[in-house]
């Protein structure tokens, strides 16, 4: 399964919203440096999807604010 996730970074905290069934908005309270913030997303999304994290992660856009996460269900 593929979504859409817009990360919005240097926030006042961390939140996930679901836009559409494959539109995510996420909210990130760290700066986009050394990968901190793409880790931190994935585990926003693991909680919020009831995913593991090692089920999650990033097929493209690791470093734009626009990204496609793959989520292997199985």
């Amino acid at each position: 399964m593929k979504i859409n996730v817009k990360v919005i970074t240097k926030s006042k905290l961390n939140k996930v919203e679901k836009i559409s069934d494959n539109d995510y908005k996420v909210w990130l309270n760290v700066m986009p440096i050394e990968g901190k913030a793409n880790k931190l997303l994935i585990k926003l999304l693991s909680k919020f999807l009831k995913v593991p994290m090692n089920k999650i992660s990033i097929f493209a856009g690791s470093r734009n604010k626009n990204k496609i996460i793959t989520i292997d269900k199985t």
